[in-house]
């Protein structure tokens, strides 16, 4: 399991360049790399760890599309999903010393409004091609050759007036009050009261054991629900 990225309080300068048709400065901050064994979230706010309606067992991840440990995640995240048939919901939790990775959650957020799944495959394509990906000019270029592989034309101003920075901003937000301080974190939220939700503190390790007891628990409450009553 590779480290988290962490914000610390300690100020750095940092700016961010012309990709989404005006300036767009990212907050500076430093960055702790922290095990994530010794790490586990202090939760604030359960609200948000919920599955998506009709589902019984869901993901929920906050992510960081410049974060190594989130790439690292990401595709064991992607198969589990696919493997149980579970929903998984991906928030952004922009850590603020990664220079690129706001522009590329607004990105995200823009091909999300294409459908067809295009935002989720950008943001597998970004990560997979984390490593090589420098700076925000050349996230620009990636994101030009992503669209056009897709037959996509991207606008001169991608977010001009800021509504899906906005969205992205929601979710760091959201993060916050749920007790978020690190990319990745990841939970396996249930409907049942036995066991709500439990958090993915290794997705190597961790992921699919979690999964295997959200839904044994889930199925032990559905049954019990539906027990005839004497």
């Amino acid at each position: 399991m590779k480290p988290l990225c962490q914000p610390t309080r300690r100020s750095l300068l940092a700016s961010a360049a012309r990709v989404l048709g005006a300036a767009l400065v990212v907050p500076a901050a430093g960055m702790l790399m922290a095990e994530a064994a010794s790490n586990p979230t202090k939760v604030l706010d359960s609200s948000a760890l919920r599955p998506p309606a009709g589902a019984s067992v869901a993901i929920v991840e906050w992510g960081d599309l410049e974060c190594p440990a989130c790439a690292h995640a990401n595709p064991l995240l992607k198969e589990a999903a696919a493997k149980y048939k579970i929903p998984w919901v991906r928030r952004d939790y922009v850590i603020a010393a990664h220079p690129w990775s706001k522009n590329a959650a607004i990105y995200a957020r823009w091909f999300d409004t294409r459908g067809n799944g295009l935002g989720d495959a950008y943001r597998d394509a970004v990560f997979a091609s984390q490593a090589s990906i420098y700076n925000v000019n050349m996230l620009a270029q990636f994101t030009q050759n992503f669209a056009a592989s897709h037959g996509v034309g991207l606008p001169f101003a991608i977010d001009p007036q800021n509504k899906l920075a906005a969205l992205v901003q929601s979710d760091a937000d959201l993060g916050r009050r749920t007790g978020v301080v690190h990319t990745p974190t990841i939970f396996i939220v249930t409907n049942s009261k036995a066991l709500p939700y439990v958090e993915v503190e290794n997705a190597d390790r961790d992921l699919y054991r979690s999964i295997d007891q959200a839904l044994s628990v889930t199925r032990q409450t559905a049954a019990a629900n539906h027990t005839p009553k004497k």
